[in-house]
């Protein structure tokens, strides 16, 4: 008898290694298990060559585990654990089709429409009731898988699927997994990514769950950390077209600063893309970063060590288990016939041949049979064992609670556990906490995740040419990383950068470029502005100005006028001649006082204006001295007070002469305060409008001192000088000096109208043509100043 529905309800299990698809131990109990036994198949053949290490060592990690179990008089205690093992062919949809074999005895069956030959209605072979299922690999096929398995409410423990997306407990409600989801690798990258300076990186996915969902991870955890950016993000197809990878790494070649690499790919893509790099000659040009789908497999590097040389890759932490090595290198044809597919593995292994209908009809060798794993082919435990032998057991202690519970601890199945309730044993699978083959515990989350603990490996090549994977630090909810042993190219310590920038130097600020915060331009912090933050530059308050290397402001240097200095030395040397000259000059007048001619120059008021005289030259002494207190206020003393002497000593003589010859156009009689005691009087009454003035000046504005920032404020910093002066504006010194312009002015006026006196009066002329000159200097003097006083006030508020 025929039926469609026969597909689902009875699985033959061939003998021969060449067509058998599953392997079948009874027990007690049933544990399904899916391996990627073969590689996906090309040209539509749905499985390739097989897979030793990720396939058969896996397998027979499961096989190794129940055994054990069965031998525990603790655990399961007179149960014994069987197994339907089958393989996924590293594709998806042959594994969901695999997968139903696993849910045949729960499907209803109908034979009203099926009849034998002789007419009689069929026997249907009862199917094995799976409680459970170990696997899958992949996290593609995981999730094909789990889409049925949780319809029909079965537990599922995977070994190796680590796609975030399987962390939905909505979704995947009886998916738990020994090893961490992406998530947590996906950070443990990002922490490696930014504990070695690279924020520019590309990313490489493989197509498919376990690819796009990491990659995903990554891309939206660097996202929330902010620091990392990505420059592309690729994905290789399922089914890729020749010269493809060839595509593919020209494509990241497109963003030459992004050296690093994120991949998420399977390790047949890997070897791929190393190829690729290889034949564009771009060894040593990308810094692969790649997931546990690379870890510290050998396949996807052999032949291409160079290529891959500096890959720093992250495996969920691990330990070699000693037993199975013991128990995998005593398997041989005749005590592993259990396994189906051990054949295959013997020829793959040894390179020979077993009989007529060997997998290797071209091998120049035959099988004896007595060749020995580990003796005569190299022998390395595969990575995932570990985590294949703790999904086993995590479902014996998952079952073992619920027997002690239902059972109330009598030895072998009873009723109660006759038809084992899928989401009571969830229960219990995600309630187990035990010390797992490597010593570390066995526990789950809420959404049947294991915890985050992984191994940081870097590839290297040593001295001697041996490429090796080195363990370089470890990740256990934060990145602990042994930066000192990095090795990027043969002997090579020095460390290379994946940024879209390179950093600014001190005194500049970084102009991010929009959309991509980790690619910017360095402008300098110009004229008086310091880099104040990474992004900013602040202008240093006016008394400042940048340090060196303008990371902040610091004091503008303040200079004052120097004896030494050359706009000082001739100023006090003309000082000197005058007082000398002057000095002369008093002492002649002194020791000739009574003779004619002292007496008839007027000596009373020519000692008043030598004292002026004398006055304006000592005023030099004070404007050069260092200003403080003493000396500003000498300053604004002898300021006016020399000139206001002189002035008024001339406006007295002048005014003399020019009411005298005026008195003698009207009558005989000599004018009024012509004596010598009378002119000292109205001198001294004219000097003493300037003291008064002074003592007001005093009182209204004390004096002191101030730094004056702009005179000589540079566009170059380095060269800007505040000058120590005393605080006299531009309005006092006016004031101060008014006074004496004005007796000068005076004094000129009547130099004018005593011009035409006799010339036997020789002190008209002369004091004339003092009043003239002095004029003219004083009004050349006044706008100047006041001129140069505003330009420079304009370039300042210009330059500021």
């Amino acid at each position: 008898a025929w039926s469609p529905r026969r597909n689902l309800e009875i699985t033959v299990c061939l003998s021969s290694p060449e067509f058998a698809h599953s392997i079948r131990i009874d027990g007690d109990i049933i544990l399904g298990g899916l391996f990627p036994v073969h590689s996906r198949g090309e040209r539509g053949l749905p499985c390739g060559e097989l897979k030793k290490e990720k396939g058969i060592h896996r397998l027979e990690a499961m096989l190794f585990a129940i055994d054990l179990i069965n031998k525990d008089s603790e655990l399961l205690p007179n149960v014994t654990l069987g197994a339907r093992i089958l393989d996924t062919c590293s594709r998806d949809t042959y594994a969901l089709e695999q997968s139903l074999t696993f849910v045949q005895a729960l499907i209803e069956r109908d034979g009203s429409d099926v009849r034998c030959a002789n007419g009689e209605p069929p026997i249907f072979a009862k199917p094995d009731k799976v409680v459970g299922v170990i696997g899958a690999s992949a996290s593609s096929v995981s999730i094909m898988v789990a889409n049925i398995l949780r319809l029909f409410k079965i537990p599922q423990i995977s070994y190796a699927s680590t796609a975030p997306e399987l962390s939905d407990n909505t979704r995947y409600d009886f998916f738990s997994r020994v090893v961490p989801p992406d998530s947590y690798q996906a950070q443990a990258m990002l922490d490696i990514v930014t504990a070695l300076g690279w924020n520019f990186v590309s990313t490489l996915a493989s197509e498919g769950n376990y690819g796009e969902s990491g990659v995903e991870a990554f891309i939206q955890t660097s996202r929330e950390t902010g620091g990392v950016c990505i420059a592309q993000s690729l994905k290789i197809p399922r089914e890729p077209r020749p010269g493809e990878f060839d595509k593919i790494v020209l494509r990241l070649l497109e963003t030459p600063n992004a050296r690093a690499v994120i991949m998420f790919a399977n390790e047949d893509d890997i070897r791929r893309i190393l190829d690729a790099a290889k034949r564009n000659n771009l060894t040593g040009h990308f810094l692969w970063v790649g997931s546990d789908s690379w870890g510290s497999k050998i396949s996807p590097v052999v032949h291409q060590e160079r290529v891959a040389e500096g890959a720093i890759t992250i495996l969920p932490k691990r330990a070699s288990v000693d037993a199975f090595d013991r128990y995998f290198k005593s398997r041989s044809l005749s005590n592993n016939r259990r396994n189906v597919w051990f054949a295959e593995f013997w020829e793959e292994n040894f390179v020979c041949k077993l009989g007529m209908h060997g997998k290797r009809p071209g091998s120049p060798k035959k099988c004896t049979g007595l060749e020995k794993v580990g003796r005569d082919s190299t022998y390395e435990q595969e990575g995932k064992v570990q985590f294949v032998m703790d999904a086993v057991y995590a479902m014996a202690h998952a079952l073992h609670s619920m027997h002690r519970q239902l059972c109330s601890g009598a030895p072998g199945l009873c009723p109660r556990m006759a038809n084992i309730d899928g989401k009571e044993l969830l229960a219990h699978i995600r309630s187990v906490n035990f010390n797992g083959s490597a010593g570390t515990p066995v526990i789950f989350n809420e959404n049947g995740d294991a915890p985050g603990r992984y191994d940081i490996f870097q590839y290297q090549i040593n001295n001697y040419s041996v490429a090796e994977y080195k363990v370089i630090g470890h990740w256990t909810n934060q990145l602990n990383l042994d930066v000192s042993i990095l090795q990027w190219t043969t002997g090579s310590l020095a460390h290379p950068a994946s940024v879209c920038s390179l950093p600014c130097q001190t005194g500049e600020r970084k102009k991010v470029v929009k959309g991509v915060p980790c690619c910017w331009h360095c402008e300098r912090c110009e004229g008086y502005h310091y880099q104040s933050t990474e992004f900013t530059c602040n202008l240093c308050p006016y008394e400042q100005r940048p340090n060196y290397n303008r990371t902040g402001c610091q004091s503008i240097p303040i200079i004052k006028l120097e004896w030494d200095s050359p706009w000082a030395l001739f100023p006090v040397f003309i000082s000197v001649l005058g007082i000398i000259a002057t000095t002369f000059v008093i002492a002649t007048f002194i020791r000739y006082n009574d003779t004619p001619i002292v007496r008839a120059a007027g000596r009373e008021m020519s000692y008043v204006l030598l004292t002026g005289i004398f006055l304006c030259y000592i005023a030099t002494f004070p404007m050069i001295a260092a200003p403080d207190v003493v000396v500003c206020s000498f300053r604004r003393i002898f300021l006016g007070l020399g000139m206001s002497i002189s002035y008024a000593a001339l406006l007295t003589k002048t005014n003399r002469i020019h009411r005298i010859f005026e008195q003698g156009k009207k009558a005989v009689t000599a004018p009024k305060f012509i004596s010598p005691a009378s002119q000292l009087v109205i001198t001294f009454s004219l000097i003493s409008v300037q003291l008064f003035g002074i003592l007001v000046w005093f009182g209204a504005d004390p004096p002191h001192t101030f730094v004056d920032y702009g005179e000589q404020r540079t566009q170059d910093p380095r060269n800007a000088r505040g000058v120590l002066k005393c605080d006299i504006s531009d309005l006092s010194l006016i004031c101060s000096l008014g006074y004496s312009i004005l007796l000068m002015v005076t004094c000129t006026v009547y130099a004018i109208k005593t011009r035409s006196v006799p010339e036997t009066f020789n002190e008209a002329k002369p004091i004339g043509f003092t009043m003239y000159t002095t004029c003219i200097i004083w009004l050349a003097f006044i706008p100047i100043f006041f001129g140069t006083a505003q330009s420079a006030e304009r370039v300042r508020t210009r330059n500021n």
